[in-house]
């Protein structure tokens, strides 16, 4: 395991128990070896973007973590808390239990077939730049600034949620 770095990842759900399948995964990537969570955004509510059916609504935030898996590592490990909660690819943007992209990885930037850092579609998100300010307030989250592109988009489907129970929506 090498020196560890800063990551950011984004959480979605719209399908099942939206909450609780953010709350596991969130869980899960407390547990993976060399790995802490160092953060989580607030949670909101938002309108599902550029899918090719009618969906219900996503539950999405951010997480920071601190990590010495490399980014390639981290993906497999992302995929694999996926599939253990029950992600099943169907098609590009589908609806779905579970989705933990990996945006930004401390001090890489790197083009593979399976991996692209900084995430290629994160400056066109609502869903991620938002929650993303609420651990960045700089707008600027490991070295990439995003306030410009957070500036100029549309965030009003993109509301904060909070869990009926009143609870946080993570407590370590």
């Amino acid at each position: 395991m090498e020196q560890k770095r800063q990551a950011v990842l984004s959480l979605g759900a719209n399908l099942g128990d939206r909450l609780g399948n953010l709350r596991r995964a969130v869980q899960g990537l407390d547990t993976l070896l060399g790995t802490r969570v160092q953060a989580v955004s607030p949670l909101y509510e938002t309108e599902p973007f550029d899918v090719p059916d009618r969906q219900q609504n996503y539950f999405n935030c951010c997480v920071l973590v601190q990590t010495g898996l490399q980014p390639q590592t981290l993906l497999g490990a992302c995929l694999g808390i996926e599939a253990a909660l029950g992600k099943v690819r169907t098609f590009r943007n589908a609806a779905r239990l579970i989705d933990i992209d990996l945006l930004l990885y401390e001090g890489e930037q790197m083009q593979t077939p399976d991996l692209i850092l900084p995430h290629p579609r994160m400056m066109e998100r609502a869903f991620v730049l938002v929650p993303l300010r609420d651990l960045f307030p700089n707008g600027t989250a490991l070295g990439l600034g995003f306030s410009a592109h957070l500036a100029t988009m549309d965030t009003a489907g993109v509301t904060p949620y909070q869990p009926a129970d009143g609870a946080p929506f993570w407590v370590r």
